[in-house]
Order: C-alpha cells, then structure tokens, then sequence
C-alpha cells in the first residue's frame, strides 16, 4: 500500500505534487541516496518520495513539536495509537451534533493541557488527540494562540474518518529509519550533503497584507526569517546538495551562484 499524508495541513502539496516532482533531481534514488524535508508539515512530498524511491537516509523535521511527536508517534507505536484513534472516533461519530460539539472542545482543552506539560507518558495520547482535532477542526488548519493554545474551531464534517488504520498502519512502515526531528531548519546542516535532495516548503509569505497565515507555531516566520532561509538554502545548495524551496511570495527569489537552488512559486492551498 502506497504512503499518503494522514493528516491536512495548510499549504499541503497534494494537489500540485506533479508540478513540484518535475522538480525532482534527475539523480534522485541513483547517485542522491539521501532526502530532507526540514519543513514537512503534512508530508505530501516526503510521501511521494517514500513511494518511489529507496534511498539510504531520510530525515525530515519541523519546528511544531505537537507534529513531531505525532510523526514519532505514528512511526513508534502505531498500534496503540491507533487504538486511542479508534475510541475518539467511536465516541464521536455515535453521539448528536450538540454533543459533538461539546466534545470537540473537552477534546481541544485536554490536547491543550497536555500540550503544555512536559511527560513523555502523555505523547501517544497528545498525537491521538492531535489527528482527532486535524480530522474535526475547521478546515484542518492548526493555528495557536500567543500563549501556544491550539483555537481552532469545531468544523462541520457530517462523517469525518478519524481513524484511518489501514494507511496509518502503511505510513507507520513507511517511517522506520527515518530520522525524525523536532526543531529549526538549520539542524538539518549537519544532515545534507552533496548526495542530498533537500526540499524546503516553509510558512508562506503572504500574497496580501491580509492573507497572512503562518501561525503553525507561537514564535511566527517573519520577513527576516524568510531572509535567513534563503541564504541557508543557496548554502546548501554551494555545498552540493539539490534544492527545491516553494513560497507564494508574488517575486521569487534570485540567487546567482555557480549550483542555484530551484525556487518555486507556488499558491497557498
């Protein structure tokens, strides 16, 4: 069974994935054995290229630790997991749209508490907690508060599939071996080389000064952050590595260097 993404995730990749994989170098899976994705989000392009390719090394990351743990999760106890799944989406589906309702914000207040503790006994039901959400919530998003509260509202799906086991169980095989990190962008430096493809998909800068969204986490990805990955991804690409970076900024970055990064222009979905 091929991999897919089990979650939604603004600014998701499916739906121009062809475009994105035209991208792809031409040694990727030959002489490219090694692939990061520093920004993975819903992992449509990590997906794809779990799909068709074998290649030696993996390593994708991002800064949202509740997506991390939950890419672990998945990864390391995909059978517990998906059993937690199984009684939220029991109890969910079985009661009226009132007591949904009720429900989805207990849920959202739990997730919340345990996402500002520090156990590690908590992970497994965190991750569960967090695909419940991703399934109920409006439109999939993930958006926090400045306190780091996640305040997504219920959304209005009539049948929502919790619980998919059959392709949590496929992504869990998918993951084993590959490196799973929750943090900056930069700490993937010490991963990519010149036999790395490298894909860089981070927040968007906004089309308008009124369609900014890059509230995946607290601490914001601002102009100057922007800046810096642009110079991280021209550094890693002079080191030998091929680079693909997306953004829907309307001017697409220039870099005139003897290896260039591709950079994309793309929509945000």
């Amino acid at each position: 069974m091929k991999t897919k993404p089990f979650i939604k995730w603004a600014g998701g990749k499916s739906q121009i994935l062809s475009e994105i994989r035209a991208k792809y170098p031409a040694e990727l899976g030959k002489s490219i054995k090694k692939y990061a994705e520093p920004f993975v989000g819903g992992g449509a392009v990590l997906f794809d290229v779990l799909n068709n390719y074998d290649l030696d090394e993996i390593y994708i990351g991002d800064i949202n630790r509740e997506l991390i743990l939950t890419y672990t999760a998945v990864r390391d106890n995909a059978v517990e997991l998906i059993k937690l799944l199984k009684n939220l989406e029991n109890e969910y589906l079985s009661t009226s749209d009132k007591a949904r309702k009720e429900l989805y914000y207990i849920n959202r207040g739990h997730y919340n508490a345990l996402k500002s503790g520090k156990s590690a006994n908590d992970n497994i039901e965190l991750a569960a907690l967090f695909i419940f959400l991703n399934k109920t919530c409006f439109n999939g998003l993930y958006r926090v508060n400045a306190k780091g509260g996640f305040n997504v509202p219920q959304g209005s799906y009539k049948n929502p599939k919790i619980c998919d086991e059959d392709s949590l169980q496929a992504v869990s095989k998918a993951l084993q071996g590959v490196k799973i990190i929750c943090g900056d962008y930069k700490n993937s430096a010490d991963f990519i080389d010149e036999n790395t493809f490298a894909y860089f998909d981070p927040p968007y800068r906004p089309l308008t000064t009124t369609a900014s969204f890059t509230a995946y986490a607290s601490d914001g990805f601002g102009d100057r952050e922007q800046a810096e990955l642009a110079r991280f991804v021209t550094e890693m690409s002079e080191r030998g590595a091929r680079v693909v970076a997306s953004n829907s900024d309307r001017h697409p970055l220039k870099v005139n260097k003897p290896r260039t990064p591709v950079f994309m222009q793309v929509t945000a979905l």
